[in-house]
């Protein structure tokens, strides 16, 4: 099979990407079979969320030229702008992701949307809270808001927070593809953690954690 390789780190530092560039590279190195090869290899310094990345463009572009499929270590590393998406759809190029192999467009447009969905529906449901938390008199980020309504509603805020969080967010989607593939609870672990996802604290899956996840979710 031949191959054109992208690869993405944040503009915010490789670490807090969630994936380095070396990461990457040993998750595509494991992913390869015998008598695969690499054409060429695009490596983006951006954020996710932009559409305008010259070097997915590049990468596309080649794949195109020489009839190769665009290899990516995890599906986060495409994007998860909607429409950025669509255009890979629309260029005719196939893609492979190392932690799902069984992906196509359809599934991450799918995956997409429903990560600005839920972001969305966080942000909203932060600035109801505090909205609400201003409506009752309190007054934000003063030591005597401190009161035991006010920590139980805080302590609220941060568990629909912790729904939202980019890690859990990612690792949701992963999670409930695989789930719908009839896979067990372990088994998806297994998958969460070969694909170096961390929970939230930054702690690896087990059963248990992919349940609260999903349970979650």
């Amino acid at each position: 099979m031949k191959y054109v390789c992208y690869y993405r780190v944040s503009t915010k530092g490789q670490g807090k990407s969630g994936l380095g560039l070396g990461d990457q590279m040993e998750i595509v190195q494991r992913f390869l079979r015998e008598g695969d090869v690499i054409l060429e290899e695009h490596t983006e310094v951006e954020s996710g969320r932009k559409s305008n990345r010259p070097k997915i463009q590049e990468a596309i572009r080649a794949c195109q030229k020489f009839g190769a499929k665009l290899l990516i270590a995890k599906l986060d590393r495409l994007s998860r702008n909607v429409a950025f998406v669509m255009t890979l759809r629309d260029s005719g190029v196939d893609f492979v992701a190392c932690d799902l192999p069984d992906a196509n467009t359809l599934t991450v447009g799918i995956m997409v949307t429903f990560a600005q969905h839920e972001a969305e529906r966080g942000s909203e449901r932060t600035k109801a809270a505090l909205a609400q938390k201003k409506a009752q008199g309190f007054k934000l980020g003063k030591p005597e808001n401190l009161t035991k309504i006010a920590i139980e509603k805080g302590r609220e805020i941060r568990v629909r927070n912790a729904k939202n969080h980019k890690a859990n967010v990612q690792a949701t989607e992963l999670s409930m593809l695989y789930r719908n593939m009839g896979m067990t609870y372990a088994a998806i672990a297994e998958k969460l953690n070969l694909s170096q996802y961390l929970t939230r604290r930054k702690k690896r899956f087990d059963g248990k954690a992919v349940y609260r996840l999903l349970k979650r979710a």
